[in-house]
């Protein structure tokens, strides 16, 4: 082609150019450029990844190792074919890296996608496929499943949009709430609302889930965790089970990494995708609740050999995958790849990614799914300090970002306790867990364990150097809701069709005397009890707590403990539970308040108070130090003074795990203190009263929680 010098001055645009645009001066005189398929271009801003829109035109910036040649594929809107195809001239790349302008494009009237050309040589994980149109790994937004569930899965061209980022966050802070104050609710965006029971105008959203926010603040809860967000496929091992159509509900496929998922948006946000996302965490951050997502970096939608080839497998599939001898996809996900997350190509990608999702979203924190694969090495191994964890660890734009582990794979690295953490990393206590759902069922030799859970798991987290690194919890979205903690003996994943091979087997439940549903009375009043056990517990053990969305009013899945691919009644919240159940609800509001009140419950205040140590063990009678196996009762109790303040705070949780009343003695407090009973789990409806002494009786499988108040000292109400 025929290069030629034009004479081009560049207008600042109408509207405001937001601050992740290129910066351009107001005028450029005697730019060189080259003329393709009509289309002025020239060389563009090499540092900046993905399409982004400049005042003239749209910068586009992709990288590749391996590539031999890349061309830029613009589409009309939702069109499967390409209006134009721009090959990078050859001197445009630099390195690895091919940028381009392109100029009087405007961003409302095209799409874009890539084709890659390299060599094919599978065994050494080489896979260029200059036929396939891949969508760029840095997309801000991604077409061709905007609508939820009616894409064929054999259609899919991803392709991306150019996002206007003029979002207005005016004077907008993040609450930066201190991490032994959360109280996390984790929630699925669509389940949330999407059943008509959830009365909301635009169920299944974002939108919905901001018509809700008067409950959450009703609740008391100041997190809320959104299950995955980013933009996934759906229709990922679609398939119709007895006539029920089964989709890849909950969202752990990531499609790309930069783009939220535009189903869960209540109207279309052509080139402004996100706005609807950020309007969410705008309104739940100026009530002081954070946001944090879950985010899946241990795997991608490509799957494996047989899996779809749609971005990262078009790009450098060795290096963004972990692969084996021979080429086959390294499976610790259990996903059919793993991302290849040490290698310094994916790991700058994570890194950048979560400094956008931060900046441009303001997003609070990220929990991250299956971290123990972040922390292999590329020939699958772990590694004592993996790159990627100690970058995000010391990264100042994440330096007030909570990040949370889930410390296992699917391959068997479990790493509760000993995940890399720079003291930075909080961590899914997956032993908090399992050790308080055993004892709270009445296992025997759990008193000693559920002990040192409550009181903080010392002996997983040393307080010196991991410290606020526990997020206790007893449900989640992966599992039995605490409903169904306490009606079924074992799972009922019948209708995910894979003959119940799926879900875990060892779920440490109890269905109270009868399997599912029942009109008993008696076995429903003790499931409601054991019910307030466990949240009462969770509420009062330091650590982060955290729970499922749901529990509060006694949500259930029917039994089902791997409901992924449920978008029906069985994953979505039946809300008519919340007034069924209402007294469950003012329970968990109670407890949360209760939490609130109370710091002790939080951290260790000083080194104890009234001569009371800082945390301290009881059987029946006071002063234990060790429980033996036969011991199901436990009392943990807390002592301390906030600074400068001489009134002590004294809390003391009584759990009896067995079947029958015991009587308990209680440590003697100094003469001006009296014990007071704050909560009974017995109790429906909690009435704060003094004892008379320090003797009461605590009825079998109930939980009780005291405080040392002088006994003259009227509390206001929780």
């Amino acid at each position: 082609m025929d290069k030629k010098e034009k004479q081009v001055k560049l207008q600042q645009p109408a509207t405001p150019v937001s601050t992740d645009q290129v910066n351009l001066p107001r005028a450029i005189h005697l730019v060189p450029m080259d003329t393709v398929d009509g289309f002025d271009i020239r060389p563009g801003f090499y540092e900046t990844n993905g399409a982004t829109a400049i005042p003239g035109g749209v910068n586009f910036t992709v990288h590749s190792h391996g590539a031999t040649s890349i061309s830029l594929l613009l589409f009309h809107r939702e069109a499967k074919e390409p209006f134009a195809v721009i090959p990078f001239p050859p001197h445009y790349r630099i390195g690895n890296v091919y940028s381009m302008i392109v100029f009087k494009l405007h961003i409302e009237e095209f799409e874009y996608a890539y084709q890659v050309d390299g060599p094919y040589e599978p065994e050494q994980g080489l896979i260029f496929d200059k036929t396939r149109f891949l969508l760029d790994p840095y997309a801000k937004a991604v077409t061709g499943q905007s609508r939820w569930g009616e894409t064929s899965p054999h259609e899919h061209r991803y392709k991306a949009r150019v996002v206007k980022d003029d979002f207005d966050w005016g004077d907008m802070q993040s609450p930066l709430l201190p991490m032994e104050d959360l109280i996390i609710y984790e929630l699925h965006v669509r389940g949330f609302t999407m059943d008509s029971s959830s009365g909301v105008t635009h169920p299944g959203t974002f939108a919905g889930l901001m018509e809700k926010l008067p409950y959450l603040l009703e609740l008391g809860v100041n997190a809320v965790e959104l299950m995955p967000i980013f933009e996934f496929d759906e229709m990922q091992d679609y398939r119709e089970v007895n006539g029920q159509k089964l989709y890849n509900y909950w969202g752990y496929n990531t499609v790309s990494f930069f783009a939220p998922n535009t189903s869960y948006a209540a109207s279309k946000e052509y080139n402004r995708e996100g706005n609807e996302l950020k309007e969410l965490i705008r309104l739940f951050n100026s009530h002081g609740i954070e946001v944090y997502l879950d985010v899946v970096f241990n795997h991608t939608a490509e799957g494996n050999e047989d899996g779809p080839f749609f971005s990262f497998k078009g790009f450098d599939n060795n290096i963004y995958y972990l692969l084996a001898p021979g080429g086959s996809y390294y499976n610790f996900s259990g996903c059919g790849n793993s991302l290849n997350c040490n290698h310094p190509v994916v790991r700058q990608m994570i890194l950048n990614c979560l400094r956008y999702w931060v900046t441009t979203y303001r997003v609070d924190g990220f929990r991250f799914d299956l971290a123990s694969i972040l922390g292999r090495n590329e020939d699958g191994t772990p590694m004592n300090e993996p790159p990627l964890l100690q970058s995000l660890a010391f990264d100042p734009i994440l330096g007030d970002v909570k990040l949370i582990a889930e410390a296992w794979d699917a391959d068997g690295m479990y790493q509760v306790g000993t995940f890399p953490s720079w003291n930075r990393w909080a961590e899914w206590n997956g032993i908090y867990r399992d050790d308080m759902r055993r004892y709270l069922k009445g296992d025997g030799g759990m008193a000693q364990a559920a002990a040192m859970r409550i009181s903080g798991s010392k002996d997983i987290y040393r307080p010196d150097i991991r410290k606020n690194a526990s997020v206790n919890f007893i449900t989640c979205h992966d599992g039995f809701t605490l409903y169904d903690l306490y009606s079924y003996n074992k799972k009922h994943n019948e209708k995910n069709g894979w003959n119940g091979t799926d879900g875990s087997n060892d779920n440490h439940s109890w269905n109270c005397g009868a399997e599912g549903g029942t009109e008993n009375p008696q076995i429903n009043s003790l499931r409601r009890r054991m019910m307030r056990n466990a949240f009462a517990l969770l509420m009062c053990s330091r650590g982060i707590p955290m729970f499922l969305a749901g529990d509060e009013f006694g949500n259930t899945q029917f039994g089902n403990n791997n409901a992924y691919c449920q978008d029906n009644i069985t994953s979505w919240l039946d809300w008519n539970q919340l007034k069924t159940n209402e007294e469950m609800f003012l329970f968990f509001q109670y407890m949360i308040r209760l939490r609130k009140k109370y710091r002790i419950l939080r951290t260790n205040l000083s080194e104890g108070a009234c001569g009371f140590p800082d945390t301290s063990f009881h059987g029946v009678k006071p002063w234990c130090k060790q429980f033996a196996d036969y011991d199901r009762y436990v009392g943990v109790m807390f002592a301390g003074k906030e600074n400068g303040s001489e009134k002590p705070q004294i809390l003391y949780i009584a759990s009896n795990a067995y079947w029958e009343t015991l009587e308990v003695t209680l440590p003697r407090l100094p003469q001006a203190l009296a014990w007071k009973l704050l909560a009974d789990t017995n109790d429906a409806i909690q009435k704060p009263a003094f004892l008379e002494n320090c003797r009461f009786s605590i009825d079998g499988r109930s939980v009780i929680v005291l405080t040392a108040e002088p006994f003259s000292e009227s509390s206001p109400e929780l």
